[in-house]
This record gives C-alpha cells, structure tokens and sequence, in this order.
C-alpha cells in the first residue's frame, strides 16, 4: 500500500499473505507436528534440544575456524622473532593475542562441557552393565570388572574418575599458555631495551641473538599448539555428540518417515512466505543506514501473524505452523551481487542443508555497491521468527467456552518472552536507534495483553504488530487459506496505519471501503476504482503492483439509499416485463 500525503510525501507498506504453513495433504487426524514431536521425544533417553544442536554446529565451525589461524599466527610469531624488532614481535603478538581470546570464549560453553560430561557417563555406564567376549557378542549386567582386559579396565578407571574441572582446566591450559608467551615476549622487550643489564649477567651474551629469542619462544609456542590442539579436540568430539543425539531424536525417536516429511512440507512454505517478505524489506529499505547495520549487527526479525482458532482441524495446523515457524531460525540470508540485472539472476536462491539453509538475495550492483561493508562481505544475516496467534472465527468461541486454548496461551507467552529478547539484543547492540525509545512501553502493553485472558483479544495482535514496526520487521498474516480472516485482518491494519502515521479521519468510512466486495483482493481493485482510489502499476522488477490511496476519497462517503436501490431493483424488474412483452408479439 502506497500512500501519499497532501505535501506530495508518502510512505510504502507492505502486506505478505499466505495460507497457514501445515501438511494438509497428511491432515491432522492425530495432531499437528507439535503434538505428534511430544509423543515421541519423551522416549528418548538422551536427547538435546533444537537451539542447543545449532549452537553445537556454530561451535565445531568456530574451532574448526580458529585453530588453524592459531597455528599460522604461532609459525608467524616464531618467524618474526628472529628479527629482533621488539614493534614486529608486538605486531605478531596483538592478532593471536585476538585469536586466542575468541578460541578461549568459544570453548568457555557450558554446552560443550555437559556434553563431556555425558558421553563419559554414557561410556561408564556402558562398561559397568556390559562385558565383550572373545566372540565379539555382549554380556550384560557383569558383576565383576576381573573379566575386561587391563586396556578396558584402564579405560573404566578413567571413566569413572573423569572430573567435572577436567574441562575447566583444558581450555584455561589454553590461556595460561598465551600467557607465558606474553610474559617472555615483554622480557625479550626489556632485554632489548637495556642491553647494559645483560652484560653484567655472567654468561650471557652482549646482545641477544635471533636463536635466542626462537629458542625461549618455541617451547612456549609448541606448548600452546598442544594444548590448543587436546582443547579443540575434546569440544569437537562434544558437539558432535550433540549434533548425533539431535540427529538421532529427529530421525528415530521423533517417530516414523512421515513425521519428518510433514515437517519439511510446513518448513518449505515457511521459508517461501519469509524469503518474500525479507525482499521485499530489503528492497524498500536500502536508504535506510540504521536498519542495514540493524541487519549484521542482530539480524532481522520475522512476526508471523496467525488466525487460526483451537478447534478441529485448524488447532493442528496450528501445531504445524508453530514448529515449521520455530524452524526459521536456523535461516540466514546473505547478500550477493548478480551478474545482471535480469530477472533470473536476481532471484533468490537457496543453499546448505537442514539446519544449516542460507538464502542468498543478489542485488544489481548499483544497489549492492551501495551497502554497508559487512554486508558486502557476504555477512550471515540471523532470522528472528516470533508467531501470535488469536483466533476470531465461530470455532474459536466454541474453543473459548467448551475446549481447551491452552495452545494459543502458551504460544503467545512464548513468543513474547522472544520478541522481548530480541528488543533487548537490539537495545544492547545498538543503543542509538532512535526507534528504541517507544520499546519499552509497547512491550509493556504486550505483556498486559499476553496475561489478560480476554476471549478474541485482537489487541495483542496490534501490539505485537506496533512492535514489529517499530524495530524494521518483517510482518506475515495468515488464516487457513489467507482469505476472509486475512483480509479482515490486513485492512483493519491498514486503516490503524492510516489513522495513526497519516492523521485518517473517518476511520470507519475507509474500512468499509476497503472491506466491500466480499474481501477478494481481485474484487477490491475495481471496488477501489469505483470508489474514487486511483489504481496505480508498478514496475514488476523493482516491486510488485501498489495501490496509491487518494486522501480526497477517504474523506466522501460512498453510501448509496435504501430506496435508491429499491427503484433500481424495480426498474430492472419493469424493464424484462416491457421486454417479454415487446418479443412475443414478434415470434408469434
């Protein structure tokens, strides 16, 4: 929607649509995906949680990532020394000082250390319930450990004795190392600096030689390297621990084969309506400095609005929509420049695998040019999916007062508490956004809202909507088959947007407009030309087609009289009369 002040200024908002993201084809004789995930994930005896598996992921690329810098900043920093340049060393020191560092708070997760912990367990256990005979078969339930041989006692021992600080003490093995370095790097500085010093020491030398400084330099290096190496082995074989568990909760505990195909169905048009409205964002926001550093800094956030009511069918869709929503936050986009500016290479596309999905949007490069460096530097851009649902149908009344909304409670409490943590992320990262300030009290509301147990409470969506806006997100409105609900819902936003950002004042007047015509989007363009609204096109390439709103056409009312329509009805009645009467004559 496209809509131009008097001064000749406008503004653009964009309206994404999509029916609910469920397998409709499987249906929901047996609940959708969140029910049917819950049955089988409590018989799993050890299992990690979505979130954590990601974090598990991120953290075997940051390690896998980092320790090979290590290494060449070490060979880096040994070769410098041999120069003899105190301002070189220090160079060389500063970028693995770096490195380190972000080594050091990477293995600092407790993820990686409860991981430790669990498979040591897991080995303990194995042991102590089970022996191995020379025919390869297991033996439960072994009493006496007299029957491993001394390499599994051994190994029993020490998994038994495995201490919790054990990992503690790996990765800060790693910081104590760097340390030491640091030392000898100053005292081969102060060395430098008061050669006088060093000639009073018996035996030493009159100025300090290039294999001096590499021979007290290289057992400190090999011992950083060795520790370095035994800390990102042991995260490594940790998070793929939790990554296997994960793996294993998805593919066998969560059920059969088409559990797992229902939730690709829901996350393939999931990701379709996100991907739509990210271009979207992107394009109409490419002036727009603050939501562009928005954009690497913290990422984008995506507000799916529902109307699905808690009853029949549409409760499991919900279920479906909720999961395949939670799903997008394993999504990134990333920037790309296109080859040309043609419509098939400016198309999004879409890479990795589950979990792991990258959306790669190509600008043209007049535009691609024009972002800030990170982006162009091919920046992972990290979704933020909330969902709110109300429903507002005749099923959900009949949900509110004979069945159970405790899914739409939940839900909402849920997704509150994760657009408040996103709003704090951002108000922490970015502090100077100016469109921080009105947060705290639209997010204050939406918690009155949240707790309130008002039946049909359609304020919450417009909180949550007024949140959404506020911080540059990326809004999504859905019902079952994103008609009649939609639509409701879609103009009603409309006009609060027209009345609140643009001073609309017959509120009411330019909602029944809108609503005319039995809310068909094909049936409402010739309703708003009838009514006076100016249709305008749009070039297809840049963004799609736009209705320009006529402020004076808001301002007339289009009611026709009762009895206007009853003389037409009657003259239209008269008129076939005459004619019959005119034609039958003429056959006879």
């Amino acid at each position: 929607m496209e809509v131009t002040d008097p001064d000749g200024t406008g503004a653009w908002y964009d309206v994404i649509t999509f029916g609910a993201p469920a397998d409709h084809h499987q249906a929901f004789k047996h609940g959708g995906l969140k029910r049917l995930m819950s049955k089988h994930r409590k018989y799993s005896s050890a299992s990690y949680l979505q979130d954590q598996s990601s974090r598990a992921r991120q953290l075997l690329s940051t390690v896998s990532q980092l320790q090979p810098h290590v290494f060449g900043l070490s060979e880096e920093l040994l070769s410098v020394s041999s120069e003899l340049n105190t301002a070189r060393l220090q160079e060389a020191l500063e970028p693995l000082t770096q490195q380190i560092g972000q080594l050091v708070h990477a293995l600092k997760d407790e993820l990686v250390k409860s991981a430790l912990i669990a498979i040591h367990g897991q080995s303990s256990a194995h042991f102590s319930c089970s022996h191995v005979h020379s025919n390869g078969h297991f033996c439960d339930n072994s009493p006496t450990s007299d029957r491993l041989s001394l390499g599994q006692q051994e190994v029993h021992r020490r998994d038994e004795e495995y201490d919790e600080d054990e990992w503690d003490i790996a990765w800060a093995n790693v910081a104590t190392s760097l340390s030491c370095i640091i030392a000898m790097a100053d005292r081969l500085k102060g060395q430098d600096l008061c050669p006088h010093k060093q000639q009073e020491t018996p035996g030493s030398t009159a100025s300090p030689s290039s294999s001096s400084w590499q021979e007290q330099l290289l057992p400190l290096v090999v011992t950083l390297r060795d520790c370095v190496r035994e800390a990102v082995t042991k995260a490594q074989a940790a998070m793929t621990f939790v990554v296997l568990q994960h793996a294993v909760v998805l593919t066998v505990d969560q059920g059969p084969a088409q559990m797992v195909l229902r939730r690709h169905a829901v996350f393939s048009q999931a990701i379709s309506a996100l991907v739509c409205g990210f271009a979207l964002k992107l394009y109409s926001s490419l002036d727009d400095h603050d939501f562009l550093q928005q954009l690497h800094t913290v990422g984008v956030l995506a507000q799916f609005e529902s109307l699905l009511s808690i009853y029949g069918d549409e409760e499991g869709m919900l279920e479906d929509m909720e999961v395949g929503v939670a799903d997008l936050s394993q999504v990134a986009f990333t920037v790309t420049e296109a080859e040309t500016d043609r419509e098939d290479d400016l198309l999004p596309t879409l890479r990795g695998t589950w979990y792991t999905f990258v959306v790669e949007m190509p600008l043209p490069a007049e535009m691609f040019r024009s972002l800030p460096q990170q982006l162009r530097d091919g920046c992972l851009i990290r979704v933020h999916p909330v969902v709110f649902n109300i429903g507002i149908n005749q099923q959900q009344s009949v949900a509110e007062r004979f069945g159970d909304t405790s899914l739409q409670d939940r839900l909402n409490h849920q997704n509150c508490e994760r657009l408040r943590g996103y709003c704090e992320t951002l108000r922490d990262s970015l502090p100077h956004l100016t469109c921080l300030q009105p947060l705290s009290n639209m997010l204050s509301s939406l918690d009155h809202c949240v707790a309130s147990r008002k039946r049909k409470n359609v304020e919450l969506l417009w909180t949550a909507a007024m949140v959404c806006r506020q911080v540059g997100g990326v809004r999504l409105t859905s019902c079952k088959s994103a008609k009649d609900r939609t639509a409701m819902s879609v103009t009603l936003e409309q006009c609060v947007l027209l009345r609140d950002r643009h001073t609309l004042r017959d509120f009411n007047t330019a909602l029944d407009c809108m609503r005319r015509s039995r809310q068909s989007w094909g049936q409402m363009l010739s309703c708003y030309a009838r009514s006076g609204f100016t249709v305008s096109g749009f070039d297809h390439s840049a963004r799609p087609s736009t209705l320009s709103v006529s402020w004076m056409s808001l301002r007339r009312r289009h009611v026709y009289p009762v009895t206007v329509l009853l003389v037409t009805s009657h003259l239209l009645v008269l008129w076939l009369l005459l004619s019959l009467v005119t034609l039958l004559p003429k056959d006879q």
